[in-house]
Parts: structure tokens; sequence; C-alpha cells
């Protein structure tokens, strides 16, 4: 039985319950208990004091951050090169001036606010949306190849227990923003395995 239909059963013997007498009580309560395996004397406290009505979900609050906050976070956010918020916020009381110095931003007073005081939280989910739009797919510049994928052993981390300098964990890192089209370049991340 889902939680909605307890809680309309129980609405619906409490006046019941309170109003019978004791033979009845008996037979209310174990046919509440039957039909929905609560405790007995959790239904006893229950039906004799059910719990209030929820009141009704509350509509979620207006935005605080409109269209020109998260226009002006973007161009910040891509003038770092697409840091993290954690990092970005901190980062912009030195950055805005900058982009508005070099004619990049042009902020109002209460949008300059806003974007100085916001969380990195906020900037978080902000740019969350931003990327959504911007790149709905992930995007890979490497393709697997039927080569050499027999000739080369493959170790997942749960197989690596060597004690000695000498094996490797490779990664190819494409520095190429959100397009992978045209030229960028690309750094290969060698890792020992046992000094890091």
């Amino acid at each position: 039985m889902s939680f909605q239909a307890k809680r309309e059963l129980l609405i619906q013997v409490a006046s019941r319950y309170r109003e019978a007498g004791r033979t009845q009580k008996s037979a209310i309560l174990n046919e509440f208990v039957a039909a929905t395996g609560n405790q007995r004397k959790n239904a006893i406290r229950l039906l004799r004091q059910p719990p209030p009505v929820p009141a009704p979900i509350r509509r979620p609050r207006a935005r605080r951050y409109g269209q020109p906050v998260q226009d002006a976070l973007k161009i910040a956010w891509a003038a770092a090169n697409f840091i993290c918020a954690k990092r970005l916020v901190p980062f912009l009381p030195e950055l805005v001036p900058v982009l508005e110095r070099h004619g990049h931003l042009q902020l109002d007073g209460e949008v300059r606010e806003q974007l100085l005081t916001m969380s990195a939280s906020t900037a978080e989910r902000l740019l969350a949306a931003i990327r959504q739009q911007e790149q709905p797919h992930d995007r890979s510049t490497t393709k697997s190849g039927v080569l050499l994928k027999r000739q080369i052993p493959v170790r997942t981390f749960s197989d690596w227990n060597e004690a000695q300098p000498g094996f490797f964990e490779g990664d190819l890192v494409a520095h190429c923003g959100w397009n992978v089209e045209g030229e960028f370049l690309n750094t290969l991340v060698s890792t020992d395995v046992v000094t890091g």
C-alpha cells in the first residue's frame, strides 16, 4: 500500500475510531493494522491523533538572477577558459572590472552587484544550464582503435599492484573549449602509478 493510500485510509478511519466503543475500536484497529502493515502501538497512536494534513506545496520563489546576470556570467566564464564555478566566483571581483575596462561587459549597478555577490553553487547551477544548451552531448576527440587493442595490456584501477616505478597511466586532453572542430592543442598526460 502506498504512503498516500495509507494516509487517505487513516483520515477515513481515525474519526470512526475515536467515536467507537471499546470492542469496535479493537475491530477497527485490527482492520487498520492488516491493511497498512503498521505496528499495533503505532496504529493506535495514529488513530488517536492523526498527523495534520500537510500544507500544499508552495510555488518556488521567483528567480533572483535574471538573463542579464546569466549573460554576464557566461562572458566571464568564457574569459576564464570555462573553469569550474568554485574557482570562477572568487576570481570575479578581479575579472569583471578588467572585462568592463576592455569593453567586453557593460553592466549596470544591480547586475554588477548580483554577479559579484553570487555564490559558487548558484553560479554552478546557472552554468550547468548554459552547458546543457551549448553542448547537450559529451564530446570526445579519441576513437577506439582495433589495431593494437589486443597487443597492449590494459589494466583498470584495481589491477595496479606494482611496487616499482615504470608503469604509467595515460590520458589525452584536448584543449578545444566547446568545439572540437578546427585546430587546437592536445596534452598527453602520463602518470607513473607508483610515484604519482
